[in-house]
């Protein structure tokens, strides 16, 4: 089985407020056809969610932030995933939506219901899930980023590989001169963060990287607008992005 991050930068213009990138999902959907194993998909939320985050001041820690954003946030964060949904189902693929809520209570994953994901997965439909505006308790609610998730699933599910997919090439150790590293065991290059985004940007990505990386896990990051990458990365040849190696295939 296969875990799938399709990040709010390659699915939408974050740049532009509430801007989906169709054409770039299309040929994301066509690619994921080709993939003949169980998957699951986890989504960003671009400049859907995160936009109304930083508008309503909403991040990760627990806090009584406004209601009136957390309903906003989850809103758009609906059609943003209705979006990737309707273009699967174009690309004669079955999703299945899986809202947060399903499978978390508060801020931690509930295991039986996260093992019924991967039977979803094996049955032949695609579990299609995202980062979210989730509650909390005592009136307290927060963001899920959608690079949490897919370390939440990674940890129980234990799948054969997890790929995050990017508007970039992978991880740099120059900005500037875009050198890519191609291979990262620990973290040791600082990332510039995205200033919409609130939920950490590349820093979290690697953070949530290496951690899956640690459980024992290869974590692929690859570049969304050569979704030809994906397949190399899912049948192991050659391809060009940058590779947390999980502690049992080193």
């Amino acid at each position: 089985m296969i875990l799938i991050k399709l990040g709010g930068s390659i699915i939408t213009n974050k740049e532009k407020p509430l801007s989906v990138r169709r054409k770039t999902i299309n040929k994301l959907a066509k690619s994921l056809k080709k993939i003949n194993e169980p998957m699951i998909i986890v989504h960003g939320g671009g400049s859907y969610g995160h936009y109304w985050s930083v508008k309503y001041n909403m991040h990760t820690k627990e806090k009584k932030y406004d209601l009136r954003g957390v309903a906003i946030v989850k809103n758009s964060m609906i059609e943003l995933n209705k979006i990737i949904l309707d273009s699967l189902l174009k690309n004669k693929l079955n999703p299945y939506c899986l809202p947060p809520t399903d499978f978390m209570s508060g801020n931690k994953p509930i295991s039986k219901k996260v093992k019924e994901i991967e039977k979803i997965a094996k049955s032949g439909l695609i579990p299609v899930t995202y980062g979210d505006a989730l509650w909390y308790g005592q009136k307290k609610t927060y963001i899920l980023s959608g690079d949490k998730v897919m370390t939440h699933l990674a940890k129980i599910l234990r799948p054969r590989l997890c790929i995050f997919v990017l508007n970039e090439d992978g991880l740099y150790s120059d900005l500037k001169s875009k050198k890519l590293i191609y291979e990262l065991r620990d973290k040791r290059y600082l990332i510039s963060e995205n200033k919409m985004d609130v939920t950490g940007g590349m820093t979290r990505k690697v953070e949530e990287a290496l951690k899956i990386s640690k459980i024992g896990m290869n974590v692929f990051f690859v570049n969304g607008n050569k979704p030809e990458r994906i397949l190399k990365a899912v049948r192991n040849r050659k391809f060009k992005g940058t590779l947390f190696r999980g502690k049992r295939n080193v």
